[in-house]
């Protein structure tokens, strides 16, 4: 996810945290400052340490459950509303989904429940102020965690409740039903939250907005895992597309650019294997800091996603969501096209008109090398 800082690499997965948390927690420790001073944001920022550690332990037990059923979670990102593990593939089974989502908000229980044993009981009218630090960081601490563990469970996406609700309903009505229903309810769960923070709560207008997003994000996602199921690569992939040879100069890679729309370039050796992505964005960065005719590898981004082109998109997806493009190369490793949100958006578009259409087309095409 863009805007988001790595913080570590726990048990296999790198922990982020997005730059909106951050805002959140400034917004707090100002807030804390205009109340009681330093010794205020001292308290609050243990206090913020504490919940932090609980929002990144409730991510966990959605990755460790995941993990049972074959699924890796390479990132969790820290959000103002909680955690999103990104896996690299959905459950492919609705109770499997089902357990996965439920198993975050019971840690948040677990540790509620742990908290309340250790302190031997609970001040609930107290704690319910958890800005008010007389109230003790453990009491506060327990609250917060019921708070999280009920939040999420809303039966509203991106919440755990909202993929509660698709696993369920998925068993009646298949997935792509189901999560319309699920992202339309966490729209609609938006919209009160943006009238509610109308009445003088600014944060509730943020967390609607991100919440009304990332619903329709998932609505989208699923409705391309369902338009792409068992379709091969060679069926989506782009194939008109303009290529930059690795020893090119930046001022060949700009009449690259100039002479295609295309947003992203595949970046090719000698033996047409792909090494590499230059975005639009980046050629331009490259005239800024380089000479025109200086190399244009330097520039390139060394991470590339690849498929083979008998291979089906559905494996694709999760290394389309963590990128803009895949490469789908021939049994000899050479690039032949590329797969982008763009292509598999039209291949939806296709299969909305004609559900029976067949994607046949030869696949002796190369990609344009100016």
């Amino acid at each position: 996810m863009r805007w988001s800082l790595t913080l570590g690499t726990f048990f296999g997965t790198a922990v982020r945290i997005h730059v909106t948390f951050l805002l959140l927690l400034a917004w707090i420790g100002f807030a804390a400052y205009q109340r009681g001073g330093i010794d205020a944001v001292r308290d609050s920022l243990l206090f913020i340490v504490a919940i932090f550690t609980c929002v990144v332990l409730h991510e966990f037990g959605h990755i460790l459950t995941a993990r049972r059923f074959g699924i890796v979670s390479p990132t969790i990102t820290l959000l103002p509303i909680g955690g999103v593990a990104d896996m690299d593939k959905m459950p492919d089974k609705p109770g499997q989904e089902l357990l996965i989502a439920l198993a975050g908000p019971m840690v948040n229980v677990v540790i509620a429940i742990g908290l309340v044993v250790f302190l031997g009981a609970v001040n609930v009218s107290d704690a319910i102020e958890i800005s008010d630090p007389s109230a003790g960081l453990l009491q506060r601490l327990a609250v917060v965690n019921i708070f999280l563990a009920v939040f999420n469970l809303i039966p509203a996406f991106p919440m755990d409740g909202g993929r509660v609700l698709r696993a369920a309903l998925s068993m009646w009505l298949g997935k792509a039903r189901a999560t319309r229903i699920a992202a339309q309810i966490g729209q609609g769960f938006a919209f009160l939250l943006g009238f509610a923070g109308l009445f003088g709560n600014p944060l509730l207008l943020f967390i609607a907005i991100f919440v009304y997003i990332a619903a329709a994000g998932e609505a989208q996602m699923t409705d391309m895992f369902e338009a792409a199921r068992g379709l091969k690569a060679a069926d989506a992939m782009e194939t008109s597309i303009a290529a930059i040879p690795r020893a090119a100069t930046v001022r060949e890679a700009i009449d690259i650019l100039l002479a295609t729309s295309q947003d992203e370039f595949p970046v090719v050796d000698a033996s047409s294997r792909l090494s590499g992505f230059l975005s639009r964005s980046e050629i331009v960065e490259a005239l800024r800091g380089s000479e025109p005719g200086g190399p244009i590898a330097p520039f390139v981004r060394q991470e590339t996603a690849t498929i083979g082109m008998s291979e089906n998109i559905d494996e694709a997806l999760p290394k389309l969501t963590a990128g803009s493009a895949v490469g789908v190369t021939d049994q000899d490793g050479r690039l032949v096209g590329l797969l982008t949100r763009q292509s598999l958006a039209e291949i939806m578009m296709i299969r909305d008109a004609r559900p029976d259409w067949r994607f046949a087309r030869a696949h002796d095409s190369r990609p344009t090398v100016a």
